[in-house]
């Protein structure tokens, strides 16, 4: 039996099937969700607060749980939408602000620019630049320094759990 997912702060109302997981719903809806882990529960990009019906989703597993450690911006409501599957009616999730990034190319698209929102990393939800921030080459130069921003040597040095 199909159960109805709330999507805040758009009020939008989807359903899915038992035991269906909420990243269909995000993307159903055409959200901005880059699953960069391919829905494995190792990146921050597919990362939701719920706001009601907590006990309405599948517990959280062990590796959702380590993923969710390392998002700075996880709070006691947050879960992964492709690890939490829904068994019951009465969820209301709510995205995080921002914008996830996989590639320094995507802010480099950007420099010379104000964000628009908050750039965010994609394995650790870290804001990398600010809304409202102009975007320089010499602030891509500090990302690209960074070892924490090497996404793809984190995937391939990632083991599945």
């Amino acid at each position: 039996m199909a159960k109805i997912v709330r999507l805040e702060p758009i009020a939008q109302e989807s359903s899915i099937e038992t035991n269906g997981n909420l990243l269909s719903v995000l993307l159903n809806k055409d959200l901005d969700v880059l699953k960069e882990c391919g829905g494995r529960g190792m990146c921050a990009t597919c990362h939701i607060f719920v706001k009601e019906g907590m006990d309405a989703l599948t517990p959280i597993n062990r590796r959702e749980q380590r993923t969710l450690e390392v998002i700075t911006s996880c709070k006691p409501n947050s879960r992964l939408a492709c690890q939490s599957r829904v068994v019951g009616n009465g969820v209301v999730v709510e995205l995080p602000p921002g914008m996830y990034i996989n590639s320094l190319q995507d802010i480099e698209a950007l420099i010379g620019r104000r964000a628009d929102q908050d750039l965010l990393h994609p394995i650790t939800g870290e804001v990398l630049v600010e809304q409202g921030k102009l975007i320089t080459r010499s602030m891509l130069k500090q990302l690209e320094n960074t070892t924490s921003f090497r996404v793809g040597e984190f995937y391939t040095h990632s083991k599945d759990v």
